[in-house]
């Protein structure tokens, strides 16, 4: 498991992906952010957790017929039963939604053996039912056929692709209602501790820009009176 720090998952629960995405570009990591994947629905929390991830490759179609799934050690069932509590399993499903990367069966078991989430490129069958489970899951659109269609579930727990972002076991995977961005494991501590700053900040612009305030000298805060009137803020609020 990955060590991180429950401070730094506590931090992470309270700034949104946009911002993280902005901590990461500074550093030059530009490409995190998960593409054309959304929340099946929204919840109104971050889901944060180390990933554990599956990888699907394209069907063969001699090797994927229904009998696949009697056996127990099944790729996809497989990381259902051994991904590991406060997880977040991110399924590398080709950017292909035509086929469901699982269902609300397999989706409802995960989220009783204790994962924070779970993510995948593809699509969820049944994920009507699938939304309204307490667990965050996040996809590119419903989808009925099974993945045994043009999916072969491959291998579990190693470096895959998930919509365009590299997403290694154990980096720290943050969803919002908006969207999901992929932390590698060394920064989540500064990002975290950053993400906060940022938002305290971007939060007093906000009520600026709402009391009638140019956003020019504020956004980005390049005049002194700013600083000023949010150090004045930051206290008042204790932020």
């Amino acid at each position: 498991m990955t060590d991180v720090k429950p401070e730094t998952i506590a931090k992470l629960r309270t700034v949104s992906v946009a911002t993280l995405c902005t901590a990461l570009f500074k550093r030059g990591l530009r490409n995190q952010v998960i593409q054309d994947v959304r929340p099946v629905a929204p919840k109104g929390r971050n889901m944060v957790g180390p990933a554990f991830t599956l990888r699907y490759m394209p069907a063969r179609e001699d090797r994927n017929t229904l009998a696949v799934f009697r056996d127990p050690k099944h790729p996809q069932r497989h990381a259902i039963e051994t991904c590991p509590p406060g997880h977040v399993l991110v399924m590398d499903s080709r950017k292909d939604p035509r086929m469901a990367s699982a269902g609300d069966i397999l989706i409802t078991r995960l989220m009783m053996r204790g994962a924070e989430g779970v993510v995948t490129d593809g699509g969820f069958r049944d994920a009507m039912n699938i939304g309204t489970l307490d667990m965050p899951a996040y996809h590119n659109r419903p989808s009925s056929p099974t993945n045994l269609t043009n999916n072969e579930a491959i291998d579990i727990n190693v470096p895959i692709g998930c919509g365009d972002a590299p997403v290694f076991p154990g980096d720290i995977v943050v969803g919002d209602d908006d969207s999901v961005i992929i932390i590698p494991a060394h920064l989540a501590d500064e990002i975290a501790a950053e993400a906060v700053e940022m938002t305290a900040y971007e939060d007093f612009a906000l009520e600026q820009v709402q009391a009638g305030e140019t956003i020019i000298g504020l956004y980005p805060a390049t005049k002194e009176e700013n600083l000023e009137k949010f150090a004045a803020w930051r206290k008042n609020r204790g932020r």
